[in-house]
């Protein structure tokens, strides 16, 4: 509900696809910058502790974006400090976040538990972006800001009812630096690993932008408005969600490399069908593919990568996919908005299409151990 929200805000304080753009890349800024050091931290803290922590002040920032709306003091500038404020919390909690799963459930059970995940996760965006085009039309952008932060008490109640068996952090003594060389050299020694890091960057920077310029199709390409933001961004959860419980029940029998490698291909494909569509059933049957496919990549990376990586090790293999998934979605979110600015947003997202199949080509061709990954 917040990202439908606060995109429809700075649409509607900007009328500029550009600031559409920014602010996404502002979100985004903190990951790129902090999350590498954010794994260290990660190894060597109790990581229920530090994500009740970050939970906390993600919450307090949905409170005072739903203030200044309900005010009628906000500015673009309050949005765009404030989303590269979460950004900074985020570089903390993610990667912590993504190695806390295996505390939980052991790795027997990690894929299934990394797609019943993505499946929660997209749910909320099924349910999300529709609500949010109801409040946004009824109650006002506020409201959608307000109900994000409340949720986040159900979330931090959630994660103080655990009760987990004790681990000890790993000791500090060696630097930051050292710690962060030791994730650097399992990612020389695995051509696997590198080239998964390798494409998930390319991907963050060509293939996931396409959920920044929703707004601008909804409005200018498609003229449907907030409400049928909500859908296309819905369709998009549909489709993840169809395809996370897909990941989840099949767990066991899925060949991990050649999926992984089917669905970001399936995904560049399918943005680029997605950005020459005019008619509004198609482009939201087209989202929902690109969901599944986007998310079938997505889990099959992150299980991977948590399978190749030594328990004492995760939480900076972890931070180095943040790194790449996430800290590079500003110059994703960049080029988009840039190229959406000059050339409309239908042609940024083909491009954007084009060049992640074309990536997933080479990488394939490259390093064969993916295709041959059970």
């Amino acid at each position: 509900m917040q990202l439908v929200a606060q995109g429809w805000l700075v649409l509607t304080l900007t009328d500029s696809p550009f600031y559409v753009g920014l602010v996404s890349a502002l979100g985004s800024l903190g990951v790129l910058v902090l999350t590498l050091y954010a794994g260290v931290v990660a190894d060597r803290s109790d990581k229920r502790r530090v994500v009740i922590v970050t939970q906390t002040l993600a919450m307090l920032q949905a409170f005072a974006l739903a203030a200044l709306v309900w005010t009628g003091a906000v500015a673009v500038a309050h949005v765009l400090a404030l989303a590269a404020l979460l950004g900074i919390v985020n570089a903390f909690d993610i990667p912590t976040r993504q190695a806390f799963v295996v505390e939980m459930v052991g790795k027997d059970d990690l894929m299934n538990a990394i797609a019943l995940n993505s499946a929660v996760f997209n749910a909320s965006r099924v349910l999300g972006p529709t609500v949010a085009g109801l409040l946004i039309g009824s109650l006002g952008i506020a409201a959608c800001f307000f109900v994000n932060g409340v949720s986040y008490l159900a979330v931090i109640a959630g994660l103080l009812a655990m009760r987990l068996v004790p681990r000890p952090p790993a000791p500090a003594a060696a630097s930051a630096w050292h710690g962060f060389r030791e994730a650097l050299a399992l990612l020389r020694s695995d051509a696997r690993a590198a080239a998964l890091m390798v494409l998930t960057a390319l991907l963050s920077v060509f293939g996931f932008p396409f959920l920044v310029l929703m707004p601008v199709f909804a409005r200018d390409v498609l003229g449907t408005g907030a409400t049928g933001y909500g859908v296309l961004v819905a369709a998009v959860g549909i489709g993840a969600l169809a395809g996370a419980l897909g990941i989840a029940l099949a767990s066991r029998r899925v060949a991990k490399g050649p999926m992984q490698l089917a669905g970001a291909a399936a995904l560049g494909l399918l943005l680029v069908a997605f950005a020459l569509s005019r008619s509004f059933p198609l482009s939201v049957a087209l989202l929902a593919l690109a969901g599944c496919a986007m998310i079938v990549n997505n889990a099959l990376t992150n299980t991977l990568l948590q399978t190749l990586v030594p328990d004492d090790l995760r939480g900076r293999l972890m931070a180095f996919y943040a790194f790449t998934f996430i800290g590079m979605s500003p110059l994703g979110a960049f080029q988009a908005g840039a190229l959406a600015e000059r050339f409309g947003a239908p042609w940024a997202v083909a491009i954007g299409g084009a060049v992640t199949a074309a990536a997933v080509g080479i990488v394939a061709w490259q390093v064969p151990a993916i295709r041959r990954t059970a």
